[in-house]
C-alpha cells in the first residue's frame, strides 16, 4: 500500500512540475494537496453509515457544483460495494478476474 501511496504523489509531483511549478511553489502544493487527501479520508471514513444528508453536505465541502450530487454519491456507493466484492490483488498486474 505504501509503494501505492508514493506512486501516487510522485506522479503529482511531476505534474505540478510539468506545469512550471518551481521547487518552492512544489513544496507548498504538495502540502496543500496531502492535507487535502487526509481531510477528505477523515470526512469519508464511515461513508456507508452516513446518511444521504451527511454525503452531500461532505461533497459539497470539496467540489464547487451547484447541481445535485445525487448521482455522485450514488456512484460512490456502488463504487465502495464494488470494491469490497473485489481483493486488492485484482487490480494489480492485470488480473482480470473481478467480481461484478
Amino acid at each position: 500500500m505504501q509503494d501505492v501511496f508514493d506512486y501516487v504523489f510522485k506522479e503529482l509531483e511531476i505534474s505540478i512540475r510539468e506545469i512550471g511549478y518551481g521547487d518552492a511553489s512544489i513544496n507548498k502544493k504538495m502540502k496543500t494537496y496531502v492535507n487535502s487527501l487526509y481531510s477528505i479520508l477523515e470526512k469519508i471514513e464511515n461513508w456507508e453509515n452516513l446518511k444521504t444528508n451527511n454525503k452531500n453536505q461532505i461533497l459539497e465541502s470539496f467540489f464547487n457544483y451547484e447541481g445535485d450530487l445525487n448521482k455522485l454519491i450514488k456512484y460512490f456507493d456502488k463504487y465502495s460495494i464494488f470494491l469490497k466484492k473485489n481483493s486488492f490483488n485484482s487490480f494489480l498486474n492485470g488480473v482480470i478476474n473481478l467480481k461484478i
